[in-house]
């Protein structure tokens, strides 16, 4: 009984040991096919080679490279199972030839593949840009960026998005040539309509919303709003006066606008950025009344006169007629400077065109009425000659006025071609006041007026059919002098 026993006993364990040598041998070895991917056990490590046990004959050869990270560190121990790809294997000697890499790759055109059917999306991290695009990197698989495709609007900066990790949309795969094309503009195109269906749910006119600067012209600003566009006119961003919206508004800045007017047919959106505080042109004129004293800042100088900022947002122009009461300006820059502070008076104020005239000379007396009142016709003056020009010579007098004295009242007897025939600038002469006209500005002077006129006295000094003797000074055509 007992040796029947041990032969069941010996009979068993044969049958154990040949069920699993083919077991070991048939079944398993018959999986492994040519092409495809299956699970192995990490058996040996050393620097350069991996061997992976799969239930092979032998074991598989790996290149260490293949498990190593961008530092070079290993990234598997013995024990650990990982799927590897069946690239040859030899049913005569026994060997097989196994890649690490190449499952992962064809794994990860596996996960490429169902996100392309499902229009799913998948992260990836940009490497290289290169000609007409970049590359992305998925993972283990490089994928084709085409430049069209980075953004919804050209990007300034285009090495700016290397090395960043992005979501994208995988367009298209051809497994055979490894090649696989993405976009990012299709992503930003959707969340954009997404978020410009939300917006048009509820804009309206009067309303408060935010949105960043996308782009600056010289007539406004575009502004994103989140999937819809709006412009913010130069008119509209300020109460005072500006050249360029970039005074105001910078690329990329962030905006808090108000609805003014909204046309859901076009989707055309205007916005205000002044709208937000209160008009400074409210009761203008109580603020400001007519020849009324202030001080204010030169914003601005241009042919025909200077800006000048009365409070934020109220400016006023000072014509270049109004800046002095005695100086001939050619440009404002000749009394001013942008940044200087000025005293003007206010001439006049419109409230509907919102424009106030300023003047500077004002804030001094007009010095051609105290020159009237000093000096009235007939009073006789002491000036140097400033300028001597064909019809006559100017005098200083005081505060920048000048008196002409024309050639014709210089003598009574002498015939002058030009004043310079008797005197220079720098000389001091007397004269006598013949005209103060304040309204044009003009103060006329005479010397020969100093003396009586010779010319009175000759019909009573040379009765006609008298004898006299005299110089002949002059002899011509028609006679003698």
């Amino acid at each position: 009984m007992a040796i029947a026993e041990n032969n069941m006993e010996n009979q068993d364990s044969e049958m154990s040991f040949e069920t699993a040598l083919e077991q070991y041998l048939t079944p398993e070895m018959g999986d492994l096919e040519e092409g495809s991917i299956v699970k192995g056990e990490i058996v040996r490590m050393d620097d350069d080679t991996v061997l992976v046990d799969v239930n092979f004959k032998s074991e598989g050869q790996i290149p260490a490279a293949e498990f190593r990270d961008a530092q070079g560190n290993m990234t598997v121990n013995i024990g650990d199972r990982v799927d590897v790809y069946v690239v040859q294997k030899n049913e005569n000697d026994g060997t097989i030839t196994l890649s690490f890499e190449k499952a992962k790759r064809m794994q990860l055109f596996d996960q490429l593949e169902k996100v392309l059917e499902e229009n799913g999306i998948i992260k990836g991290v940009i490497t290289h840009r290169i000609k007409g695009g970049y590359t992305v990197d998925l993972g283990g698989v490089e994928a084709f960026l085409p430049g069209s495709h980075v953004d919804l609007r050209p990007v300034p900066d285009m090495d700016a998005l290397v090395n960043q990790e992005y979501e994208f949309r995988v367009l298209k795969i051809n497994r055979r040539r490894s090649n696989v094309i993405v976009s990012r503009r299709v992503l930003l195109e959707e969340a954009r309509n997404s978020a410009r269906d939300e917006l048009l749910k509820t804009l309206e006119e009067g309303q408060i919303v935010k949105g960043k600067a996308k782009n600056i012209t010289e007539y406004g600003v575009f502004v994103d709003l989140g999937g819809l566009d709006g412009l913010l006119h130069i008119t509209d961003m300020s109460w005072k006066r500006i050249r360029h919206p970039r005074e105001m508004v910078q690329l990329g800045q962030e905006l808090e606008l108000k609805v003014l007017s909204f046309d859901k047919e076009t989707q055309k959106v205007s916005l205000g950025l002044k709208q937000l505080v209160p008009d400074p042109w409210q009761d203008i004129t109580e603020r400001f009344p007519e020849g009324s004293r202030h001080t204010g800042k030169v914003t601005n100088l241009v042919d025909y006169g200077v800006f000048v900022e009365l409070e934020p947002g109220v400016e006023g122009l000072v014509h270049i007629s109004e800046m002095s009461w005695t100086r001939k300006l050619r440009h404002p820059s000749q009394m001013v400077r942008q940044g200087d502070e000025v005293e003007v008076v206010i001439l006049g104020v419109d409230c509907e065109k919102k424009r106030i005239s300023l003047g500077m000379k004002q804030v001094k007396p007009n010095p051609w009425e105290l020159v009237g009142e000093r000096f009235p016709e007939g009073t006789v003056i002491e000036g140097v000659i400033k300028n001597i020009t064909e019809f006559g010579m100017f005098i200083g007098i005081e505060d920048g006025i000048d008196g002409l004295i024309h050639v014709s009242d210089i003598s009574w007897t002498k015939k002058l071609r030009h004043p310079s025939e008797m005197y220079k600038v720098g000389d001091v002469v007397q004269a006598k006041v013949l005209t103060v006209d304040q309204e044009n500005e003009k103060f006329t002077l005479g010397m020969k007026q100093l003396t009586e006129d010779p010319w009175s006295t000759v019909p009573s000094r040379y009765p006609e059919g008298n004898i006299i003797t005299g110089t002949v000074t002059n002899v011509t055509d028609f006679g003698l002098l």
